[in-house]
C-alpha cells in the first residue's frame, strides 16, 4: 500500500481576518469612547471643586469685609459693575478661570444672608461657565467689645491652677495671679488691659471712688507670684514691672481707660412684669425628674432651687427677688421660641445665685445663652428702690461679696454671668460664656474658654450660623 503525501497544499488567512478586525475595531472604539468620556467626568469634577473653592473664598473674603463694615454690599468691580453682585476673577492661569460673586441680604438687624456663586470656566474666554456651585451662609451677630471677661474696681483675681485660655480681658482694678495659674497660651496668646482704677484706697476719703490710680499711688497693678504667667499683651497704666509675662509681654503702661460695665435696664424689666405669671419661690422650684416652664416676664418671690436633674426652660426675663440654685446635674434651659434673644435672670438676695455639681444653663438651637445678673451691694437703695449707682465707701464695701459663683463642673457655655456690684467666684466649672463683675475671682484647677464676649460695647462681631448648597 502506498501513501502519497501533499505538500504544496495551500490555504487562505483573509477569512479570519474579515471576521476579527471588525470586532477589534469595535473593541478599540468602545475603549476609545470610554476614555473620552472618563476625562470629561474627570474634567468636570475638576471645574466642580474649582467653583465649589471660588465659592467658599468669596463666603471667607465677604465675612472678612463685613467685620470691617457691616454694611458692606457685597462684592462690586467697578467700573464695569457698580451694582452688586458682581463677578469678581479670583484665578486665571491661561487656561482655567474661577470667579466668585457675593450678593448679602440683611432680613433684620439680627441676620445676614450671604448668596455665594463660584463659577469655573474652561476655556478662559468662555461665555458660559463649565460648572457653578451656589452656596447660602447665614450670618448672626455677637455684638460686643473685644472682651470675654470685664471686672470693675475689685479687680481680677487667678489662684492654684485657674486658667484663662479663650477671650481677652479687661480689668478696671487690678489684677493678682497666684501658684499656677495662668492667662493666655504659649500657642494662643491673649491680651489684657489694666486700667488701675482703684483709687483712693481706705483710710482716705472715699468720696471720689472709683478713680484712676496716679502715678505713685498704686504703681504695678498686676501683680503675678511665680510660677503664675500671663501669654500675651499687656497693657496696664503705671506698671513697669514685666515679670511673669511673654510673647510681647508688657507693651503699655498707660493709656488704658476704665470700660463702663454694660448698662441693663432693671426698671424697664420689672415694669414688664406679668402679675398673672407671679410664682412663689416654692411654685418655681423643681426637683428629681420634673420638667416646669417658666413664662416671660415672671417675677418669683422668694428663693428658687433646681436639684437632681430636674429641668425648666425659660421663655423669657425672669426678676427673682429672693436666691437662685441650680445643682445635682438641673438643667436651666433657654426656649427656642427665643431665637437670638436673651432672657435675662435678675436675682436680688445677698446670697445671689449658686451654680454647683454639674448644674447646666442650656442654650437654645439659636446658641443663645442666658444673661444672669445680680443686683445686690451695701448701698441703703439695694436692690429697691433701683440704685442708679454705687461708689465711694458703698462700693469698696460690696464688690468683693460673692452673689454669683460657679462650682464642681457647674457650665454654661454661651451663658453671661454679672454681679453688678459684686463677686462672680468661679471653682472647678467647665465652659462659660463671659464674665463680668466688679471683682472675678478664679480658683483651683479650673481652666475657662469663653464662648461668649461681654454685650453693650462698640464692637458687632457677625460669624457663620448656617452654610448649605443649592442645587437648582
Amino acid at each position: 500500500m502506498k501513501f502519497k503525501f501533499l505538500y504544496n497544499q495551500k490555504g487562505s488567512a483573509i477569512l479570519p481576518f474579515i471576521v476579527i478586525l471588525p470586532f477589534l475595531i469595535l473593541v478599540a472604539t468602545y475603549f476609545a469612547d470610554l476614555a473620552v468620556n472618563n476625562l470629561k467626568v474627570a474634567k468636570k469634577d475638576q471645574s466642580h471643586t474649582r467653583a465649589q473653592l471660588a465659592a467658599d473664598a468669596g463666603i471667607d473674603y465677604a465675612v472678612q469685609q463685613i467685620a470691617q463694615d457691616e454694611n458692606w454690599p457685597g462684592t462690586t468691580t467697578p467700573p464695569s459693575c457698580t451694582i452688586p453682585p458682581c463677578e469678581v476673577e479670583l484665578h486665571n492661569d491661561g487656561q482655567v478661570k474661577t470667579t466668585y460673586e457675593i450678593a448679602v441680604d440683611n432680613p433684620d438687624a439680627d441676620n445676614k444672608v450671604l448668596t455665594a456663586v463660584g463659577r469655573a470656566y474652561r476655556p478662559v474666554n468662555a461665555s458660559t461657565p463649565d460648572a457653578t456651585v451656589k452656596i447660602i451662609v447665614n450670618l448672626r451677630p455677637v455684638r460686643t467689645n473685644n472682651f470675654s471677661l470685664v471686672t470693675g474696681v475689685g479687680g481680677l483675681f487667678l489662684k492654684n491652677s485657674a486658667k484663662i485660655v479663650g477671650g481677652e480681658v479687661q480689668v478696671n482694678g487690678e489684677v493678682n495671679m497666684q501658684n499656677y495659674s495662668q492667662i493666655g497660651l504659649s500657642t494662643n496668646p491673649l491680651a489684657i488691659d489694666v486700667a488701675n482704677q482703684v483709687c483712693p484706697k481706705p483710710p482716705a476719703d472715699m468720696t471720689d471712688y472709683p478713680r484712676l490710680c496716679n502715678s505713685g499711688e498704686n504703681d504695678n497693678p498686676v501683680t503675678i507670684q511665680n510660677p503664675a504667667h500671663i501669654y500675651g499683651n499687656v497693657r496696664a497704666n503705671y506698671q513697669t514691672d514685666n515679670s511673669g509675662m511673654s510673647l510681647d509681654g508688657l507693651i503699655a503702661s498707660a493709656g488704658v481707660s476704665a470700660l463702663p460695665l454694660p448698662a441693663h435696664n432693671r426698671d424697664a424689666q420689672k415694669a414688664a412684669i406679668n402679675p398673672a405669671n407671679d410664682m412663689t419661690g416654692a411654685e418655681a422650684s423643681c426637683s428629681g425628674s420634673q420638667t416646669k416652664t417658666w413664662p416671660a416676664n415672671t417675677k418669683i418671690t422668694g428663693d428658687a432651687t433646681l436639684s437632681q436633674t430636674c429641668q425648666i426652660t425659660v421663655q423669657g426675663d425672669i426678676w427673682i427677688t429672693g436666691t437662685l440654685t441650680v445643682q445635682n446635674s438641673a438643667k436651666l434651659i433657654v426656649a427656642d421660641s427665643l431665637g437670638t434673644t436673651i432672657p435675662v435672670i435678675m436675682i436680688d438676695a445677698q446670697a445671689g445665685a449658686t451654680f454647683r455639681n454639674s448644674a447646666e444653663l442650656v442654650s437654645n438651637t439659636s446658641s443663645t445663652g442666658f444673661e444672669i445678673i445680680t443686683y445686690w451691694s451695701q448701698k441703703v437703695c439695694s436692690p429697691d428702690p433701683i440704685c442708679t449707682d454705687v461708689t465711694g465707701t458703698d462700693l469698696y464695701n460690696s464688690r468683693n461679696q460673692t452673689t454669683i459663683s460657679l462650682n464642681n463642673s457647674a457650665e454654661g457655655p454661651e451663658t453671661i454671668f454679672y454681679a453688678r456690684w459684686s463677686r462672680v467666684l468661679i471653682i472647678n466649672s467647665g465652659q462659660i460664656g463671659a464674665l463680668v463683675g466688679q471683682t472675678v475671682e478664679l480658683r483651683n484647677s479650673g481652666t475657662i474658654s469663653f464662648g461668649t464676649s461681654v454685650p453693650g460695647a462698640e464692637k458687632t462681631t457677625w460669624v457663620i450660623n448656617g452654610y448649605r448648597r443649592v442645587f437648582n
